[in-house]
């Protein structure tokens, strides 16, 4: 599979949420790791190094903004790609999000779980079909 060195960390709050699209970035054949909310996300990113992140804003004891802002702060997590995968429109977005060095700004009930891995794979360099 030709995506199975790459690492994607999924950091959402909704469990159903977080399990489709790690089953579909999966079947993909990319590597996962999943977090429920934005400190356990820290703490996935710190010790999987992931390639790229598909972050929700809007979770339980951190959120998203506020991990992002933690994780650039550190060596490990600088240059880790991002992709904010919400459900706040980019106008309502915090405003720190525009000096966090974010990829893509995703709205999920904008795209299908197909559409969020070709969002992935575009992000990553790599051609659509």
């Amino acid at each position: 599979m030709p995506f199975q060195n790459y690492k994607i960390a999924v950091i959402e709050d909704d469990h159903d949420l977080r399990f489709l699209y790690a089953f579909k970035l999966e079947h993909e054949g990319f590597q996962v790791e999943k977090a429920e909310n934005g400190r356990t996300g820290l703490e996935v990113c710190k010790h999987f190094r992931p390639d790229l992140i598909l972050l929700d804003l809007k979770m339980p004891e951190m959120s998203g903004d506020t991990m992002l802002a933690t994780l650039r702060g550190h060596d490990w997590g600088s240059e880790i790609r991002v992709i904010v995968l919400t459900n706040i429109s980019k106008d309502e977005a915090p405003a720190a999000l525009r000096f966090l060095n974010v990829d893509r700004y995703v709205v999920k009930a904008h795209h299908t779980p197909a559409q969020v891995v070709e969002i992935v794979r575009e992000t990553l360099g790599f051609k659509t079909s």
